[in-house]
């Protein structure tokens, strides 16, 4: 009798140990571009009842193991990638976005319900470097208007690691770079949830995300993206439910095609809520973005929500009434401190004397950390030393940090600030060579907060 005819039916035909591993090998190679793909079904966002009596770490370790397997699209290999539809029962709470709710979010946004996010803005999430590398702690940020929302998330995130995580070593700026892709989406998911809780008040937050319906069509006064349209809101009135949701769903904001830039701007606007963000606007601004070189940036309203928890226009201390104003209505500025500090230095507005001055409570924020704007465009200046804004005496001589965002740096930039000599105006008019190279605009960035002080790079040539 043929062996290989054993334990099967009468009847049935012979199949060759070879082509049984065969089909198992195609099927297995089938998943895998399907997971690759983000089509995979046998992954859904919330767990069966079957899986409940496993332990956080199991769990922590299937995912894990699940990505490493997953295959990477290569970045032209489409033009782009669609999002991972999320399965979502409705036994599982959120409310679907109504009309009402995406028309009004649409003209806080853009100042009607017609405009929609261009191609930058959809495809732009939070994608990390490299983990365990020099810059593992870092978002690359590409040009477009989402750039300075990525960065501010950046700055809470530098606070994060630094600062606030439990097992950290804390001002170790070499603890950056000793990051795993675990740790980078914890500490992702920790920063929006603080920045998210801040702008609810410290009461409540909102999360957007997206599922495979649409809940509403289009209407003679809204134009549909599909995108706005499929949105699913979760609250939260506990910020440690808050962390854990965005925990578990921390591929909705880091994965390619996520949208993750938009909804997270959205999950902002909601859990501030629209009234308040109205509030907290002055005539001044009316809407969040503006069209500018062909792209939509978001205005300071937005960067100071983020920062501060209110959508105040202007970064000067409190609402003030200009002398140059004849009306009543008061601008609002920031009236608060703030964990994350702001500095804005550009070379045309100060040609042309129109520097905005941006007051201490930015400039001097709880941790030594600043959202950078110079000349247009956006980046974050930080230090190791919590001591530095509180004591007066760590400020003769410091060492300061500093990331572009862009891609093209593959280091963090070393700087030592010295406001004891004062003598970096002799320095430079010796030297009567390019305008640019004498005058560094971050270095002039940072003599905003302390004047008149040198600045050596250590090695490295300025470069912003």
């Amino acid at each position: 009798m043929d062996p290989r005819t054993l334990g099967r039916e009468p009847g049935s035909k012979p199949m060759e140990l070879e082509e049984i591993t065969t089909k198992i090998s195609e099927l297995d190679k089938w998943r895998t571009i399907f997971s690759s793909k983000g089509l995979e079904i046998s992954n859904p966002i919330y767990q069966t009842n079957q899986d409940t009596h496993k332990t956080d770490e199991e769990s922590e370790e299937r995912a894990e193991t699940s990505k490493t397997k997953k295959h990477r699209i290569s970045p032209g290999s489409l033009f782009y990638s669609i999002p991972r539809e999320l399965i979502i029962t409705s036994d599982h709470g959120g409310q679907p976005i109504s009309i009402e709710m995406a028309t009004d979010i649409r003209k806080l946004l853009f100042g009607n319900a017609f405009q929609t996010f261009n191609y930058e803005w959809k495809k732009s999430f939070f994608k990390f470097r490299d983990a365990f590398s020099d810059l593992a702690y870092a978002l690359e940020a590409e040009k477009g208007g989402a750039r300075s929302i990525q960065l501010v998330v950046q700055a809470h995130i530098i606070k994060y690691l630094l600062f606030q995580k439990k097992e950290c070593d804390h001002g170790s700026l070499s603890s950056l770079a000793e990051l795993s892709q675990k740790q980078q989406e914890r500490a992702l998911a920790a920063s929006l949830a603080y920045i998210l809780w801040t702008a609810g008040e410290m009461k409540r937050a909102t999360i957007c995300l997206i599922t495979s319906d649409s809940y509403f069509t289009e209407s003679p006064d809204y134009k549909t993206d599909n995108f706005t349209e499929k949105l699913l809101l979760f609250e939260f009135v506990e910020k440690d439910n808050l962390e854990k949701f965005l925990c578990a769903h921390i591929h909705c904001f880091k994965d390619e095609g996520s949208h993750g830039v938009i909804l997270f701007l959205y999950s902002l606007l909601f859990s501030r809520t629209i009234i308040r963000i109205r509030q907290d606007l002055d005539y001044t601004t009316t809407q969040l973005l503006h069209f500018c070189l062909g792209n939509y940036a978001v205005r300071q309203a937005v960067l100071n929500l983020m920062l501060t928890g209110r959508a105040s226009p202007q970064v000067f201390n409190g609402d003030q009434l200009l002398d140059d104003q004849k009306s009543e209505q008061k601008h609002h500025g920031v009236l608060t401190r703030s964990d994350v500090g702001y500095l804005h230095w550009s070379r045309e507005e100060m040609e042309q004397d129109k520097l905005p001055q941006v007051g201490s409570m930015l400039k001097t924020p709880k941790f030594p950390i600043w959202l950078c704007y110079i000349n247009g465009t956006y980046s974050v200046l930080f230090g190791t030393n919590t001591s530095l804004l509180c004591d007066w005496k760590m400020e003769h001589i410091f060492d300061l940090y500093f990331y572009s965002g862009q891609f093209t740096q593959i280091k963090t930039a070393h700087l030592t600030i010295d406001t004891h000599s004062h003598h970096w105006e002799g320095h430079y008019k010796i030297d009567e060579g390019d305008r640019e190279k004498r005058f560094p605009s971050l270095e002039m960035t940072i003599r905003t907060k302390w004047e008149g002080a040198a600045i050596r790079w250590n090695g490295t040539v300025p470069f912003f």
